[in-house]
Order: structure tokens, then sequence, then C-alpha cells
């Protein structure tokens, strides 16, 4: 039972906090994109 916890500990939570950043991140690209399709519609209606 002790060695379950300590597998748990050695990869449970660097899997959470791996998780936890890809979530973040993919937030981050969703708003990158956002911008750059704003800024492709407003240098789109300038010509």
């Amino acid at each position: 039972m002790e060695n379950l916890w300590v597998q748990i500990g050695n990869y449970g939570f660097p899997m959470v906090i791996a998780f936890y950043l890809l979530v973040r991140i993919e937030k981050k690209l969703d708003d990158l994109t956002v911008a750059i399709n704003d800024l492709a519609r407003t240098l789109g209606n300038r010509g």
C-alpha cells in the first residue's frame, strides 16, 4: 500500500501539473487566434 502512495506521488502530481498547464496554454492560444483574426479583418477592411 505504501508503494502505491509513492507511485501516486511520483507520477500523479506531475501529471496534474502538466494537465493544468496544457489547459492554460490552450486558453491563451484561443485568445491569440481571436486577436489575429481580428487584426486580419481590420487590416483587410483598410484596403
